[in-house]
């Protein structure tokens, strides 16, 4: 009997011991055209895996399901397979990177990744926490891999196959280039093992995400409605990506986003992030003198904003962790828009203002809907021909200290 893998085609976790296979010469089969949803509930997979969930591994001698439990049944198929390291330490090592993997990225990824599917309830405080954890547990990673190539020891093992799947959904639905650039060794470690040929041969080309997925609002129907129509709510909600142990869909394709529809800008807001980026000296020549030449009133606006509750700004860290957050809750609209944000103050209570682009006349409805922060800032439309507020926005755009007679804490940028 040949070894059957219950999972969709896009399913990370059966990806793992589809890798494993593919290292260790050993033929397992997908089986053919499995439905989330409908495959899962069937009085046959439920006898093997009592909770309905996948993967899950037919074997000559029973099923077995869990994904880390499959690819370790697998590995030790072959003998002398170096996925289980060479020692009883290495072995050690690579469980110990395997509980990292799955206790301390992919349970905060999927923390992170659900409510933005629709799949729980979005709570803002869980997210910041979930991502708070996860950066933790990235800056953890990123350290060990500056004098490491692999997990343990000189060659690719286990930990490192389930690390890499657990980081696929990470890069591939919610960490952006901005994101995972304070992680550079774990990005690096990344991109050579999905290029690895047994790798590459199962997870094929990938294409990091380029923006946060939006939120979307989890949907409850009656219990009524439910009993009457069954087949007609499945067929509503159509799969859409893959996450942890059971969660196995396949993406919509995205509604285009309203921005892109607009008449074409004179401004290339990359042209003008790359002139940010790169001017060093001669701030107000270069930089302010350029930002004005390419400004296109009819494609972008300015808005100022203001923090409603500076009084509650009273610790330093955590107001600039509070700004941190909204930028990264931000990463939606990095294709539409360019920010400042200045934490203003040498003591508490700390002042927050911002200096905002946005393509279009108005604040993308889309920032508005899915950015919680938005509602905690009293927002105002730059009005260019005022002088006054022309040289604010040269003012914060360039960290002009002190601002407003108050010096700066710090200051942000959104590019």
């Amino acid at each position: 009997m040949a070894l059957v893998l219950h999972a969709g085609k896009t399913n990370k976790n059966g990806f793992k011991a589809l890798i494993v296979a593919q290292y260790n010469g050993v033929e397992v089969k997908l089986v053919p055209d499995f439905e989330m949803g409908v495959s899962n509930k069937t009085p046959e997979f439920v006898k093997m895996n009592p909770l309905g969930k996948v993967p899950v591994l037919e074997t000559p001698d029973g099923p077995i399901f869990e994904s880390n439990a499959i690819a370790r049944y697998v590995a030790r198929l072959k003998a002398d397979t170096t996925l289980c390291g060479s020692s009883v330490i290495e072995y050690g090592h690579i469980e110990q990177w395997i509980d990292f993997a799955s206790l301390e990225i992919d349970s905060n990824m999927v923390t992170w990744y659900r409510p933005r599917m629709g799949r729980a309830p979005y709570l803002p405080p869980v997210e910041e926490a979930a991502i708070a954890a996860l950066k933790r547990a990235l800056g953890a990673l990123n350290t060990y891999l500056a004098s490491n190539t692999y997990l343990v020891g000189h060659s690719i093992t286990l930990a490192d196959i389930i690390m890499t799947c657990n980081l696929f959904m990470g890069f591939t639905k919610l960490m952006t280039k901005s994101f995972t650039s304070d992680f550079p060794h774990v990005e690096r470690y990344f991109w050579t093992l999905v290029n690895q040929p047994n790798i590459k041969r199962i997870l094929g080309e990938i294409k990091q995400a380029e923006s946060i997925l939006p939120i979307q609002s989890t949907k409850q129907t009656p219990k009524d409605e439910v009993k009457k129509e069954p087949k007609k709510e499945a067929a509503k909600e159509k799969p859409k990506t893959v996450v942890g142990e059971g969660d196995d869909e396949t993406p919509k394709p995205k509604p285009k986003n309203p921005l892109d529809l607009l008449p074409p800008s004179k401004m290339i807001l990359d042209e003008w992030k790359r002139l940010y980026s790169n001017t060093k000296t001669n701030f107000r020549e270069i930089a302010i003198k350029g930002f004005w030449e390419m400004y296109d009133p009819e494609g972008y606006s300015l808005w100022f904003c203001d923090y409603k509750y500076n009084d509650e700004n009273t610790v330093s860290f955590v107001t600039l962790n509070k700004v941190g957050g909204f930028l990264q809750r931000m990463d939606l609209a990095r294709k539409y828009a360019f920010g400042k944000m200045l934490v203003i103050g040498s003591e508490a209570p700390f002042k927050v203002k911002g200096l905002w682009l946005f393509r279009g006349q108005e604040i993308p409805q889309f920032v508005v809907d899915e950015c919680y922060d938005m509602e905690l800032y009293e927002w105002r439309k730059v009005e260019i021909s005022d002088e006054a507020q022309k040289e604010r926005v040269n003012q914060m755009i360039e960290d002009k200290e002190p601002f407003e007679g108050e010096a700066l804490l710090d200051a942000k940028c959104f590019k």
